[in-house]
């Protein structure tokens, strides 16, 4: 502290005779080589006689409390300028601060909106180059893409130009997509563009986001082709758009950043030396944010180097050190600060550095770029006064005159459905002989460029690998590397290290490394198949539903006094007892649950209410249940079911039964040998080490493997070919799980050759036609053989079989087995029993006490005769036998 006080008492000769002038810096988390550039600048710019003293903190920019907080320890410790980022949410806290304590801010951040006198923009507004390129391809609806924490000035600026040129504009905020759900987030609003047409795309967005969204763009596949974007920033390349070069897409953009300039290349050979330990972020090139901070050093530096010699007073006085004084005390010696600043003109790695009076850069120019298939080119750029002026025309020469009298050399490669040979190819002579896409390709190819063409099939049957060891390449791209070809049409796939030795043109098809094996049996429906549209858990269920809605109904019929009823005697007889009758024993109450499960009914029901609702809810229950099994129990039936071994790359890779391999000499294996990731690297692993070889020398001999290998065995190949043969006879593979990467076809030239660009403009034509599209229909779907159901009818898969119904009858057999079963069971049970009963009756008569009771009236001839064979103490008790009624019958017999 009091080394603190002793250098504010000393300030004011600070820069009149100190060396060192304390500068503030405000860094977020994070921007590491931004920081390196910062420290290199403060070593670049220091001399003996004068030098910058910076006082560091990092912070969480986008915290207003955090920012303030660092603000004020900053301007304590008496800085006399601060360097620092904001975003959105803390630029209003930072220019506040600025204007009432009168300190100078200086930022590489976006273009803060008003008119703001202590802050000074490094980086210049591209508004206006993003208006003039935009007028320059002729746009008149495209979707614009934009970070809400950059503010909203640029795309106020679009809304408005838009709506004096009729231009029609999408703009979606994506400045609030979450981290942990942005890939989705991306695909669903790629979607959304998709079906509103929407392929002229701007992106206002910082190299980060831009990096999210490009990434998506490659993954997802379908919006490069025919698509165009703009990058709305000043890093164009900052970014690596190695993999949508290849893609089909045009990318334009905006370089403040000139590489080619001596200032840039002298400072890139110094930043080229620096260690990465000691300056993070210096193994790689110099980004566009961490050239603004380097050249904001420069900036300070100059201009207290002015106020230094000057020897203007700039000491502080009274509570000036306070920043949350009461009444705010401003630093009157901070105009002078403010005003040295903007009166610096100097040239750095952002060009010419000049700013107004209120802070903004001027007199800036900005190099306008686009994304060719050779990588990143500049047609020319923009400044204040010129605007945009393109000084390379996109528009490529004819560059095939003079190839109308030479038979182009077309090396292409057996592959079915790419080349192939007619049935009856004896019969015809050169191009002739041969059909498939490829061909058909080669021929609209060649009309487009308006050149004679000669298929040749490449001799050792590869499509071009470099041998580890010779470093000679083999296949297709040996021939064209080596002259033995003018161009290869075939399914050769765009790799880095093919790009090193030829050209390709623009993708003409878009795929990925996929999984084959042999189809596996389909599992038929078992004998109890009409099981399965129910769990195991849910029948158990309702079994014990079943057993005790019977229970309950059996308990409340016994307590509830309207269950139980006297039996009503026959016409003109008196009743024989007087006790009551209840209908629902444990019998009848398993009777009628099951009929009423059954939807059959039954002839008796519950008399009390207690009954009716057990009785209710239980016919509620059914009737759900029932529906729910009907529902599902067709598609049970009907559908056969395959079980595969294998879903996905991680299966293959846990697991060592099913052997797996590639293509020798092919861009799939070469994929798996340099692949980073984990699991393709395991996958690799395998695979050179398996014994016998995985590998196979040609497509076919590796189908024929997963064919003959009964499961065994799994392919992996691009997902085009996978697809194709899937499609044909016997029908007996198919293709698992996704892609495992994503990459395209191209047409092939040698370096350098005049066929490249017509090719290249001859791809595009055909794939805005369309006819790329019509050519994979004919070739894959049209020509197909196994339909979509896999070679069999669908009158085949959805009729049933016996086997799908067997267990009914089963059932039924069994069933009616158990009841002739049981019928004599029964049967011998109740002829035992009537014959003790008979054998007790006669008994009886036959006792002497008993005859009395056998009386013959004849006194009256209106009396009938009155056979009383038995007193009343001895009449046997019906209603004993009456329980069970519905099940047994009358269980009393008269004597």
């Amino acid at each position: 502290m009091k080394l603190l006080i002793a250098v504010m008492l000393l300030w004011p000769r600070a820069l009149c005779g100190s060396p060192s002038v304390q500068i503030g810096g405000l860094f977020p988390r994070g921007a590491d080589q931004e920081y390196s550039a910062f420290r290199v600048g403060m070593v670049q710019f220091g001399m003996a006689d004068f030098r910058l003293t910076p006082h560091i903190d990092n912070l969480e920019v986008a915290n207003s409390f955090a920012v303030t907080n660092c603000f004020c320890s900053q301007f304590s410790r008496g800085v006399y300028a601060i360097f620092g980022f904001y975003d959105k949410k803390s630029v209003n806290t930072i220019t506040s601060f600025c204007e009432t304590l009168h300190v100078s801010f200086i930022t590489p951040s976006f273009p803060a909106e008003g008119m703001n006198q202590f802050v000074l923009q490094m980086r210049p507004d591209i508004k206006g180059p993003l208006v003039s390129l935009v007028e320059y391809y002729k746009w008149e609806k495209f979707a614009y893409l934009y970070d809400s924490d950059r503010g909203l000035s640029t795309l106020q600026v679009i809304l408005d130009t838009a709506a004096e040129k009729k231009w029609v504009v999408t703009a979606i905020n994506v400045g609030n997509l979450k981290d942990e759900r942005k890939d989705e987030a991306y695909r669903s609003l790629f979607q959304d563009l998709e079906s509103r047409k929407e392929r002229r795309i701007i992106l206002d967005c910082e190299q980060d986001k831009v990096k999210d969204i490009m990434e998506q763009v490659i993954t997802i596949g379908r919006h490069v082709k025919g698509y165009h974007y703009i990058i709305a920033n000043l890093g164009f390349l900052d970014g690596d758009l190695s993999k949508i070069q290849y893609g089909g897409a045009n990318v334009s953009g905006f370089q403040i950043v000139d590489f080619d300039d001596p200032i840039v290349a002298k400072f890139d050979q110094r930043w080229e030396a620096l260690e990465e330990k000691e300056y993070p972020g210096a193994d790689s090139r110099i980004r566009y944010t961490s050239a603004l901070t380097y050249d904001a050093v420069h900036v300070m530096t100059e201009a207290f180097r002015f106020l230094h010699k000057q020897r203007i007073d700039m000491s502080r006085r009274g509570n000036s050190g306070d920043c949350l004084a009461n009444p705010a005390v401003p630093w009157s010696q901070g105009v002078e600060i403010e005003r040295a600043l903007k009166q610096v003109r100097v040239d750095g790695l952002t060009g010419n550095i000049q700013f107004d009076q209120y802070g903004k850069r001027i007199n800036y120019s900005v190099t306008i770029m686009e994304l060719k298939n050779n990588g990143p080119v500049k047609i020319g750029y923009w400044n204040e006064v010129d605007k945009m002026v393109v000084t390379k025309s996109d528009l490529y020469p004819n560059d095939t005159m003079g190839m109308e009298n030479k038979t182009v050399i077309v090396t292409t490669i057996l592959e079915a459905p790419y080349v192939m040979l007619k049935k009856n190819a004896e019969l015809f002579q050169d191009n002739d002989r041969y059909e498939g896409y490829c061909v058909d390709l080669a021929a609209e190819i060649a009309k487009h460029c308006g050149i004679r063409y000669q298929l040749r099939i490449v001799g050792d049957g590869k499509y071009g690998a470099r041998d580890a060891e010779t470093k000679i390449w083999n296949g297709m791209v040996g021939e064209l590397v080596y002259g033995k070809a003018d161009i290869a049409i075939a399914p050769l796939t765009i790799t880095l290290v093919r790009e090193e030795v030829i050209d390709f043109s623009k993708p003409f098809m878009s795929l990925g490394i996929s999984i084959m094996i042999k189809k596996p049996q389909k599992s038929k429906p078992g004998v109890f198949s009409f099981l399965d549209p129910l769990a195991y858990e849910i029948w158990m269920c309702i079994v014990f539903a079943y057993i005790g809605v019977s229970v309950v109904l059996f308990l409340v019929s016994r307590f509830s006094p309207y269950e139980w009823t006297l039996e009503e005697p026959e016409d003109g007889a008196l009743p024989l007892t007087t006790e009551s009758t209840n209908e629902f024993g444990i019998f009848n109450s398993l009777w009628f649950s099951l009929g009423a499960f059954m939807r059959q009914g039954c002839d008796i029901s519950p008399r009390s209410l207690s009954g009716r609702i057990v009785g209710g809810v239980w016919w509620f229950f059914t009737l759900i249940i029932i529906s729910s099994y009907t529902a599902n129990l067709a598609a049970f039936l009907t559908v056969e079911r395959m079980v595969s071994p294998i879903e996905s790359a991680e299966d293959l890779a846990k697991q060592t039964e099913i052997a797996y391999g590639t293509l020798d000499s092919g861009s799939t294996k070469e994929f798996f040998r340099r692949s980073k990731i984990a699991l393709f690297d395991k996958m690799w692993q395998y695979m050179k080490s398996a014994e016998p070889s995985v590998f196979v020398k040609k497509t076919s001999e590796g189908v024929q493997r997963v064919r003959k290998s009964k499961g065994k065995y799994a392919y992996l190949l691009e997902s085009t070919m996978n697809e194709y043969i899937e499609q044909r006879k016997p029908c007996d593979t198919m293709k698992v799980g996704g892609n495992l990467d994503s990459k395209g076809y191209g047409i092939a030239t040698p370096k350098g050759s005049p066929l490249r660009n017509a090719v290249n403009l001859a791809v595009l034509k055909l794939n805005e036609q369309g006819l790329l599209d019509k050519l994979k229909n004919k070739w894959w779907y049209d020509k197909g053989e196994c339909g979509s159901g896999g070679g069999e009818s669908k009158e085949k898969t959805s009729a049933l079989s016996l086997s799908n119904v067997a267990g009914v009858f089963y059932i039924l057999v069994g069933g009616l087995g158990l009841a002739m079963m049981v019928a004599l069971v029964e049967f011998c049970y109740k002829s035992r029993a009537e014959a003790k009963k008979m054998k007790v009756a006669a008994n009886t008569l036959s006792s002497p006490q008993h005859t009395g009771n056998y009386t013959h009236t004849l006194s009256s001839p209106q009396h009938p005769p009155n056979y009383n064979l038995l007193s009343p103490s001895h009449q046997p008790n019906y209603a004993t036998y009456k329980e069970g009624y519905n099940v047994y019958g009358i269980e009393s017999v008269k004597i």
